[in-house]
C-alpha cells in the first residue's frame, strides 16, 4: 500500500493551496482526501473539499459559517472521483474563494 500526502500551492504567494491525502494499493485508490484551503483572516481557512469519508466520494462546501454542505458524487471508482476532485479545485478555486469572500462581506 502506497501512502500519498502533498500540499499544492495554486499562486506564487502561497496563500491558496490543496492538501492532497491518497491511500492506494496496486494503482487503486482506496481513501482520499483533495482540499482547497486560502489563507484568509490570519489563519488557513478549508473552503471546499473533496473525500471519501462516510465509505463513499463527496463534496463538502464549508461555508463562512462552518455550516458543511455535502454532495454525493456519483463515479464508479474513486480514482475518477479523485482525478476530478483535482481538476476541479485547480480549475475553479477563484470562484470557489469568492464565494467565500462574499459570505464573509469581503
Amino acid at each position: 500500500m502506497i501512502e500519498i500526502e502533498y500540499l499544492f500551492y495554486l499562486i506564487a504567494e502561497a496563500t491558496e493551496r490543496l492538501r492532497v491525502v491518497a491511500r492506494k494499493d496496486k494503482g487503486e485508490i482506496l481513501e482520499f482526501v483533495v482540499q482547497y484551503e486560502t489563507f484568509i483572516l490570519g489563519e488557513w481557512q478549508p473552503v471546499v473539499r473533496y473525500d471519501t469519508a462516510h465509505g463513499f466520494a463527496h463534496k463538502d462546501i464549508i461555508r463562512a459559517n462552518g455550516e458543511v454542505v455535502k454532495q454525493p458524487l456519483s463515479f464508479e471508482t474513486y480514482n475518477m472521483a479523485f482525478t476530478f476532485a483535482t481538476i476541479d479545485l485547480k480549475m475553479n478555486w477563484r470562484q470557489y474563494k469568492g464565494s467565500l469572500e462574499k459570505e464573509l462581506g469581503k
